[in-house]
Order: structure tokens, then sequence, then C-alpha cells
């Protein structure tokens, strides 16, 4: 097991933040359950670094080490908002957990509340060990439905302890039960090839567990992330071969796979995802299609590649 202190001596620096100005934002659509597509809006606010030290995040290169000053998260909105187009939904990432006192000041909510009142749907995220009272204080204040997401990662009982997350599988199922029973709506991070799982088989197969596991515990939406390497102890862990990143075809599977459940909605994070391929032929396509299926949620045609569709 790797604790907190050995996880932050090998990360490499982190990046300049300012806590009056986001360290990103963008403009995208998304579809709803009713599969209308949605405009959303998402910003990437800097604050507080997250108390959790999971082993593969990377997040924390773009928080602040002190806890986030009181008004720098409406100030973020305000800049970003300001820059950005309408839109239905709203996406607030802060790099760690909203309802930490300590990275969302709940000073700030009714202001926060106030500049989204014209949002059909506000999505947050938060560790499921921080879902109480001040999520149910901080829905009331809006007009639109609040949405939580949570990183359940995996539910392979050996690999999430190791994992650093401090939570269980069960964890995050009380959590999505308290969120809907209070008309909370639910959406699930999972991984695909976290550390401790070595096998391209096993890799696919457990995350489309997690998958399942979200949606049968309440989850409307479940996005799939890739691991990445970058945050130091990731690089030593592929050193150890305890961690393999995954492929392009991975990706595709467990997506198509996850999609035919037809659950509820499946996304997969596209962003960045240049490393999963080493064909600069089919790339670009197949990218595309996971685009596609993201924003209709059906099936479409895998893309025929000479570099042996599945492998690259």
């Amino acid at each position: 097991m790797h604790d907190n202190r050995e996880i932050e001596r090998l990360r490499p620096h982190k990046n300049f933040s300012s806590p009056d100005i986001p360290y990103h934002f963008l403009h995208e659509n998304e579809p709803a359950a009713n599969g209308q597509l949605q405009k959303v809006n998402t910003i990437f606010l800097t604050g507080k670094e997250c108390a959790f030290k999971c082993l593969m995040c990377d997040l924390w290169k773009n928080t602040l080490n002190e806890p986030t000053p009181p008004g720098a998260i409406i100030r973020q909105i305000d800049y970003a908002l300001a820059r950005l187009p309408g839109a239905d939904v709203i996406k607030l990432y802060n790099s760690s957990n909203f309802f930490d006192q300590k990275a969302v000041p709940p000073a700030d909510y009714q202001g926060i509340a106030e500049r989204l009142r014209h949002y059909q749907r506000v999505i947050v995220e938060n560790h499921p060990k921080l879902c109480g009272e001040a999520c149910l204080e901080f829905n009331d204040m809006l007009n639109g439905t609040l949405e939580i997401a949570m990183g359940l990662e995996t539910i392979h009982p050996d690999v999430l302890p190791r994992l650093n997350k401090q939570m269980t599988a069960e964890d995050f199922k009380q959590a999505a039960a308290f969120l809907i029973s209070h008309k909370i709506d639910v959406r699930a991070f999972v991984l695909l090839n976290p550390p401790y799982l070595t096998g391209r088989h096993e890799n696919i197969q457990w995350a489309f567990n997690t998958v399942k596991f979200a949606f049968e515990s309440g989850a409307g939406c479940c996005s799939i992330i890739p691991t990445r390497p970058g945050n130091g102890i990731m690089e030593l862990l592929y050193e150890q071969q305890h961690y393999i990143p995954p492929t392009l075809d991975m990706l595709e599977e467990v997506f198509e796979r996850s999609l035919h459940l037809q659950l509820g909605r499946v996304f997969v994070d596209t962003w960045d995802i240049g490393f999963l391929s080493n064909c600069p032929i089919c790339f670009e396509s197949r990218k595309r299609r996971l685009e596609a299926m993201n924003s209709d949620q059906t099936f479409h045609q895998g893309i025929a590649c000479s570099c042996h569709l599945g492998h690259a």
C-alpha cells in the first residue's frame, strides 16, 4: 500500500493556479436521459487540493495548497460565464470535493446558486463519504436539478483498497441511495486499467462490472476514464509492472459492452487519449466514432485499419 506521503513525494511540481480564475472552461453537448442533446458548460474551478490522495489521480496539478478563499469560487464562475455561451447544463468540477468546506466555502453556496439559476441541471463532483446534509442544503438553493458525480473507480475487491481512495463499493452504494432518496441524481466515474490490474481481459471485464454496479446502485450515467501516467507514482507502478496503460481497443470494447446494457447513459472520456493508440492512420476516425457514440448513445460500426482493429 502506498500512503499519502509516498504519493506526494513522487509528484512533479504543480501548475501555477490563481484563486480568481478557473484553470479551464469549455462548451460541449451531452445527451440527457431522454436522449435530447443538451448544451453543457463545464468550468474547471481552482480550489484547495482534495484531501484524498488517490493513487492514480493527477487533478491536484491545478489546485491550491491552502483552503479556497471565500468568494473565489464565485469570482471564477463569473469569469467563465462571461466568456461562455448559454447552456442547459453546467458542470462545476473543482478537482476535489464540492462539499469539502475547505474546497468550497459553504458561505459561497447562495452566491453560486444565484449564478446558476438559469441552468436546468447543475453537476458537481464529490467523494461518497462527503455526501451529507451540505448536499441537501445546496440542492434546496438551486432552481434546477442537482447531480453529483462520484468516483467509484473499480469494484475489484483487491484493487479498490489499494487506490488510497479510503472508500468501499458499499460506501458508493450507500451515498447513491442517500442522494437519490433526496431527489439528487448520481453519475459515476469508472476507471479503465487502474493500478494492480495488469491483464487486458480482466481490465475490460472489471470496468464493465463496475459500470453495471454503478447503474444497479442508482447512477443515471457512467463516465469511463482511461488511467494515464504523469503523476509520479504511476510511473513507478509501471516500472514495477503493477500498471499497464489502456489501449484504444480496450476503451472501445468496454464502451460498446456498457452501452449494450441499456441501463443508463455511458460516456467515455476522449480528452487527450492519443496515448491509447500508436496508429496515425485510424486514430482520429476512431476518436470521432467514440464521440459520436457519446452523443447519440448508440453503437457505430468499428473503423477498419491495417493496424489490426482491436490492438491499437
